[in-house]
């Protein structure tokens, strides 16, 4: 047995006719948020990267709207009961190609339709008792956060590696200038070293000459 028929379906509607995508494109969101309550289906189609999830968000967000305001109906008892995409008008054009020949474009276009509905109490009861879950738990990450920024930190984070008062103050030509006499010193001391080995040398020498003379 089959189903209801799409225009007898129960349930607040909203439909954009015409609209230039073909019908296959936008099933693909469509099939994305059926069933779906209508905040969860708002976030899907936020998280949908597809041209088609932009359009079907304001679809979903004019039957919501309708529910609202023709039907009294509270937007947070609501689910999509039914989403589906018919094929509208063809538009056919033509482009040249090779050898005098003509190939045919097609510009699909497309009539999108959402439906939304109220949830039953089971399911109702359920969401109800997830989203105070949810809720309980964001506050209790808020809180815990919170915590953590009011308790004082240790002083050893806060300890420098230097120990640098206030009344000092570092000048970098000072630096400067004491690297350059601590290199200077050290080119004295090494020359010094070389001379006196120079001179020991000397002497070495020449006590060898005097004992060959000898």
């Amino acid at each position: 047995m089959t189903g209801p028929k799409t225009n007898e379906r129960p349930g607040t509607r909203a439909t954009l006719k015409g609209y230039h995508m073909s019908a296959s494109k936008a099933r693909v969101v469509l099939n994305l948020i059926r069933g779906e309550d209508v905040k969860s289906a708002a976030e899907i189609l936020a998280g949908t990267t597809r041209e088609a999830a932009d359009v079907i968000a304001k679809v979903l967000a004019s039957a919501v709207a309708n529910a609202v305001n023709n039907d009294s109906m509270n937007a947070d008892e609501l689910y999509v009961s039914a989403a589906y995409a018919d094929e509208g008008i063809t538009m056919k054009r033509f482009t040249p190609r090779a050898r005098g020949r003509a190939a045919k474009i097609r510009k699909r276009s497309c009539h999108i339709t959402v439906i939304v509905s109220r949830l039953d109490e089971d399911r109702l009861e359920l969401l109800r008792v997830a989203r105070s879950a949810q809720a309980a738990a964001s506050r209790s990450r808020r809180v815990a956060t919170s915590r953590r920024r009011d308790e004082p930190v240790p002083v050893a984070q806060y300890e420098p590696s230097l120990d640098v008062t206030e009344d000092v103050i570092v000048d970098p030509m000072i630096e400067v200038e004491e690297l350059e006499a601590q290199e200077a010193e050290t080119h004295d001391a090494t020359m010094n070293e070389e001379e006196v080995g120079e001179a020991n040398e000397d002497e070495t020498v020449s006590e060898d000459t005097t004992e060959e003379t000898k």
